[in-house]
């Protein structure tokens, strides 16, 4: 039996979109591919139920997943013995692997504009660590999954080489994400007013989360809606300090409200309990918020731009992102006009629907055969050029 190992280390207790994803490939995988063997690498924070399948070995590795170690000394680190395929998940390709690796890549914000990523004193740094294990992604993978077709095309017209070496395999959406009965004392327990409507925002602090503008358009849009109020979620990061002056600035401090990151059953009432999902990021690699709100029948904003389009498909208000005059009238359509956020979010469950991690899983086994196959007749192919990488 091939054996493929999986990098899971996203999954590590802080919440983010390549975790989930994760999550919901271990919990597949393996299951619907019986005939072969998996070592999964995990973070010493891992859930101890991952991976329990019995075609499943775990190898815990204590070195973070974007870290030296990673990138530069991973077979030292890291037991790599036997392994007929490997996957990297999360953008960037260890040094020192022999065997055929696949790499998921989610965008190409570190190569493209990298200001997007983080806007703090160590970003020449963190990029030059990015570029570095992107380049080798894809140079030296066998084979590139992208998450959106969106990445995908990004991908193809910075490096046409690579088309028909990569392959969209679209994320899916928990099936725990859905219709759920509001408890008004849980958003009590939030220090939310039950009887106040209020403008859901999910998502990291990261410049390209755009959580500005969307303070900024959600003002315009509530100057007449007293009873109206916005809700961040933020799950990672170190803005909300620049957030709330914003809002301080345009006069709604006392409307704008800023959480960490909540459980998932506390993230499932804010779904079904929202207005809207406000969600103008100027770039996604899929946008998990985007279908966790529509399997919930939360009406969605979003972006006109990047996967955002295509991972709505018509179950959105697509807006500029750069124009907080367009967010403040899209908020306002969806809390002035109710037949329309309830045909939106009739469009949302359906879309929703679509968006299948067992089809995911499906595609990437049929990804580490096909490569396992060919591995098996054929030395590796020839690396890609890299010369219009950056």
């Amino acid at each position: 039996m091939s054996l493929v190992c999986i990098d899971c280390r996203y999954i590590n207790g802080r919440p983010s979109g390549i975790g989930e994803m994760m999550t919901a490939l271990v919990a597949h995988i393996p299951r619907l591919a019986p005939d072969l063997r998996f070592r999964l690498l995990v973070s010493p924070h891992a859930p101890r139920d991952l991976g329990d399948a019995p075609n499943v070995e775990r190898i815990t590795v204590k070195a973070s997943a974007n870290g030296p170690g990673t990138m530069w000394w991973l077979p030292r680190i890291a037991d790599l013995g036997g392994v007929d395929l490997f996957h990297a998940t999360f953008n960037i390709l260890p040094a020192g692997l022999k065997m055929p690796c696949i790499t998921t890549i989610h965008d190409l914000m570190w190569m493209q504009h990298p200001e997007w990523c983080d806007d703090g004193w160590l970003l020449p740094v963190r990029r030059a660590f990015f570029q570095h294990g992107m380049k080798r992604a894809l140079s030296q993978s066998a084979f590139i999954a992208t998450v959106s077709e969106a990445t995908r095309d990004a991908l193809i017209e910075a490096l046409p080489q690579v088309a028909a070496q990569t392959k969209a395999i679209p994320s899916g959406v928990s099936r725990a994400f859905r219709p759920w009965p509001v408890d008004p004392s849980t958003l009590a327990a939030l220090g939310l007013d039950p009887k106040r409507r209020f403008v859901l925002m999910v998502g990291q602090s990261a410049p390209y989360k755009n959580h500005a503008s969307a303070i900024r358009g959600f003002a315009i849009a509530c100057a007449e809606h007293e009873d109206v109020d916005l809700l961040l979620v933020q799950r990672q990061g170190r803005h909300s300090g620049s957030l709330l002056q914003v809002a301080a600035s345009l006069g709604i401090a006392d409307r704008v409200r800023i959480l960490p990151a909540v459980a998932e059953d506390l993230l499932l009432q804010l779904y079904a309990s929202a207005a809207a999902l406000l969600h103008p990021s100027l770039c996604e690699g899929f946008g998990l918020p985007l279908a966790e709100a529509m399997a919930c029948g939360c009406p969605v904003i979003t972006s006109d731009c990047s996967a955002m389009p295509e991972v709505t498909g018509d179950a959105a208000v697509v807006v500029n992102p750069r124009d907080t005059a367009a967010i403040a009238g899209a908020i306002a359509r969806v809390l002035n006009e109710p037949g329309f956020a309830i045909e939106m979010r009739k469009r949302g469950f359906a879309r929703a629907e679509s968006l299948n991690w067992e089809q995911a899983s499906l595609a990437y086994i049929g990804l580490y055969r096909r490569i396992l196959a060919a591995s098996t007749a054929n030395p590796p192919p020839a690396p890609f050029s890299l010369e219009h990488a950056d």
